[in-house]
C-alpha cells in the first residue's frame, strides 16, 4: 500500500462542510462516506476526513478541542502559483470560509490563510522552485 495521509477533523456539520471543501477542489470519495462521515480527496495520497463531532470523539478519549478558539495544528497545502493560492483562499471565502489575516509575501514564498466553518486552519502556499531547493532564507519561518 502506498504512503497515506488521512487528517481526520471534527466538524459540526458533515453535509455544509463536505460542500465547502468541494468548492476547494476536494473531491469526496463516496466509498468511504456517509451521515457522519465524508472522505474527501486532495490527491492520491492525502485524505481529508470530515467526521461529526459525535462519530469523532469515539476514536479518542480526550476532550475535542474547539478549534476556533483554540490551535493545535495548521494545515499547509502547497501550490503551483500565487493565482492558485488566491483562487482557493477566494474561493473558501466565498464557500462561508473566514481569511484571519491578508496575503504575506515574502518574495521566495506566497501565503494566504483560510478557516473553515469549524476553525480548522489552512495555510495555502506557493514558494518560489529555487527557493524551495536551496531552503529558506537566515531568519525567515519555514511554511507550516
Amino acid at each position: 500500500m502506498a504512503k497515506m495521509i488521512f487528517v481526520n477533523l471534527p466538524v459540526a456539520d458533515v453535509a455544509r462542510s463536505t460542500a465547502l471543501y468541494e468548492a476547494l477542489g476536494f473531491e469526496k470519495n463516496d466509498k468511504f462516506s456517509n451521515e457522519q462521515a465524508s472522505s474527501m480527496m486532495w490527491s492520491d495520497s492525502i485524505v481529508v476526513m470530515l467526521l461529526s463531532k459525535p462519530f469523532f470523539a469515539t476514536f479518542t478519549p480526550k476532550q475535542i478541542a474547539d478549534a476556533k478558539t483554540t490551535s493545535s495544528a495548521l494545515f499547509a497545502l502547497s501550490f503551483d502559483s500565487k493565482a492558485d493560492v488566491d483562487k482557493i483562499v477566494e474561493a473558501a471565502v466565498a464557500g462561508g470560509a473566514t481569511e484571519p489575516h491578508g496575503p504575506e509575501d515574502h518574495g521566495f514564498m506566497y501565503s494566504r490563510a483560510f478557516e473553515d466553518f469549524d476553525g480548522h486552519g489552512w495555510g495555502p502556499f506557493w514558494m518560489d522552485p529555487a527557493a524551495a531547493e536551496a531552503g529558506p532564507p537566515e531568519h525567515e519561518p519555514i511554511a507550516g
